[in-house]
């Protein structure tokens, strides 16, 4: 796909099923180990490792809110590719599962597995509330 000036940026996120989201954006915000990072038209070339976290991505339409379960982003000549596991688009979350799945994450004794299944139940979470505003 030929990217024209001045439109912005070329955003795909990706999971390993399917492509989650693509199209035009003004910005995305992601959280990578490093910690958050906002991009936009003109952003240096980048290559970083994402937390299980939410993703904003602000379009002409409006903003895309996403969780993400780890994974990558990388930023090219305006296009930006996240790629991840699993996502899921904020109108795709079962509020009433990562309630749920919080309740159960409390009974798991502490350690690796109980870390991961929160942070990705709490990345749910606050994607799923920044989308109802």
């Amino acid at each position: 796909m030929a990217v024209s000036v001045g439109t912005g940026l070329q955003v795909e996120m990706v999971a390993a099923d399917r492509i989650v989201w693509s199209g035009e954006a003004s910005m995305v915000i992601a959280r990578t180990v490093e910690g958050d990072v906002g991009i936009l038209q003109g952003h240096t070339p980048l290559l970083s490792l994402l937390t299980d976290a939410a993703v904003e991505i602000t379009t002409p339409e409006g903003i895309v809110h996403a969780a993400v379960d780890g994974g990558f982003v990388s930023v090219a000549d305006d296009r930006v590719s996240i790629l991840t596991e699993r996502a899921l688009l904020a109108e795709e979350i079962k509020i009433d599962e990562v309630h749920a799945e919080l309740e159960s994450v409390e009974h798991l004794p502490t350690g690796d597995e109980r870390e991961m299944r929160l942070r990705r139940a709490e990345a749910r979470m606050r994607a799923y509330e920044a989308s109802r505003g």
